[in-house]
């Protein structure tokens, strides 16, 4: 059913200062923007390897988008899988007893779209999307490419059952323990007990990997850009990046 994560979509306050971090110092490309008046949202994709990031500014005080942002602040909004036929996977999640916001497909940013209601996906908001014809293609040079989104939740076994249940995806072997790893076309859903991520569940966090470390840190360094190091990473905190865990790795 899914081929890939197409995109994580990030609520923003306003577009204009969220390009400063993830256009501009990041070296996330701008593939489009536009208004998608329908959703209350100016949107706009932005290359990330073979996938990409979706920043969301709310059009008015009404929206949706902008409720989540009052309620929630800046951060992780949505994950959008790409799907080959958006109608045809929507009747079969229907099928299968999940709760859909969208029965049928509309025209987003993406291309053809239908949501899927957070309380089918243990809290967090699915997006299906098959791409306009003549997007979606090779992938967009980008300084980073997705890598892993994280996930927190009470019982990751019975999260990960139900994205293996709803999207036929596989899992990853792993050295015991509580966590689940998913694979999803080149990208991963990594599930983590919501103890170790401050109690939080859904999405908590992004992991990518530069193409050019080096650079990148150079970059941060000249912003004045503050970054926790490790070995082999580093770990901008959600001040810095729009309410979004970002973690960054030199190595695949």
């Amino acid at each position: 059913m899914i081929a890939s994560i197409h995109h994580v979509g990030i609520a923003v306050k306003r577009l204009s200062d969220a390009y400063r971090l993830y256009r501009d110092l990041l070296g996330l490309p701008l593939i489009k923007e536009a208004e998608v008046a329908d959703q209350g949202v100016r949107a706009a994709l932005l290359a990330a390897g073979d996938s990409e990031v979706e920043l969301l500014e709310p059009l008015g005080p009404d929206s949706g988008l902008a409720r989540f942002v009052a309620k929630h602040g800046e951060g992780l909004h949505h994950v959008c899988f790409q799907s080959a036929d958006v109608a045809a996977d929507l009747g079969t999640l229907k099928e299968k007893g999940a709760e859909l916001i969208d029965a049928v497909p509309r025209k987003g940013l993406a291309g053809m779209i239908g949501f899927l209601h957070p309380r089918a996906c243990a809290g967090v908001l699915v997006e299906l999307a098959t791409p306009f014809a003549g997007e979606g293609g090779a992938p967009h040079a980008s300084a980073l490419r997705l890598k892993r989104l994280i996930i927190g939740a009470q019982d990751p076994r019975a999260t990960a059952a139900r994205f293996r249940g709803l999207f036929a995806l596989s899992e990853l072997p792993m050295n015991g323990g509580p966590r689940v790893m998913l694979t999803v076309g080149r990208s991963e859903l990594l599930i983590v007990p919501d103890g170790e991520v401050g109690g939080r569940e859904g999405m908590v966090a992004l992991s990518m990997v530069a193409a050019d470390f080096e650079r990148l840190l150079a970059g941060f360094e000249r912003a004045g850009t503050p970054v926790l190091r490790g070995t082999g990473e580093v770990t901008l905190e959600p001040a810095t990046t729009h309410g979004v865990h970002l973690h960054i790795a030199r190595y695949e």
